[in-house]
């Protein structure tokens, strides 16, 4: 049995209000929403807001997908990030790290990612948060020698990782998994990307069952969060939860 829950980022129905996001959430036994500051919660009107709805459904705010750039520090800014996420409730903020793979980040933006990111840190644990850069390409955070590396120079407690499949790179991501997982706080699964087998059992295809697999048997109990869904339809999205759930 998986010891994981379920999550809905709302970049997901970008186009719905909060409440039909969370009535949505709700229908497809999801516990907990990840809220974008690009569209639902830009203020922290918005994120109180939000939280009351969200307590009165009964659902969990896991985080804030803030769009925040590390490589752009303001501090200003990054504080009232910070402030949102605590009126949310939410335990931590996505993140991007860099505008560049890591192999093309020259040391002069390292060390700027570098400083900027501890300062980000620092501001954070103020509030009991967690710093967690998005895994994704065009970014530092897109390898796990790169992660293992920034995390091990910022000596910072409060700074983890989200985990994405490469996708069709199945060696790569269970070797991530393995080496990256005490640091794994929430996992994007993006099933918008169904052509590149993420969700189904092809034969000799990649398929998501066995990333979850290694993640249970490494006993993950955090949050396996829907990112997007085919065609942006609730429908897929309902169907697509059902396949997590019962992998």
């Amino acid at each position: 049995m998986n010891s994981f829950k379920l999550g809905l980022c709302s970049v997901t129905f970008r186009k719905k209000s909060v409440a039909q996001v969370v009535q949505i959430a709700k229908k497809a036994g999801i516990g907990y929403i990840e809220w974008g500051g690009d569209i639902h919660v830009k203020s922290i009107e918005d994120a109180r807001i939000v939280k009351s709805i969200c307590d009165n459904e009964g659902i969990k705010i896991s985080s804030y997908g803030s769009y925040f750039n590390s490589l752009e520090y303001d501090e200003a800014q990054w504080t009232e990030i910070c402030e949102i996420a605590e009126a949310m409730g939410a335990s931590s903020i996505r993140i991007w790290l860099g505008k560049k793979d890591s192999e093309e980040t020259s040391d002069r933006e390292y060390n700027t990612l570098l400083k900027n990111t501890k300062k980000m840190c620092d501001i954070a644990k103020k509030y009991s948060l967690l710093v967690c850069p998005e895994c994704h390409d065009n970014t530092f955070n897109n390898n796990t020698d790169a992660f293992l590396r920034i995390r091990n120079d910022l000596k910072k407690d409060n700074f983890k990782t989200y985990f994405q499949s490469r996708y069709c790179r199945m060696e790569y991501d269970l070797d991530r998994i393995d080496r990256t997982f005490d640091f794994i706080e929430n996992i994007h699964v993006s099933y918008r990307d169904l052509k590149k087998e993420q969700m189904f059992k092809n034969k000799d295809k990649y398929y998501i069952d066995k990333l979850l697999d290694k993640l249970s048997s490494k006993g993950f109990d955090g949050i396996v969060m829907v990112e997007f869904v085919d065609f942006d339809s609730e429908s897929v999205l309902y169907k697509d939860v059902e396949k997590l759930r019962s992998h």
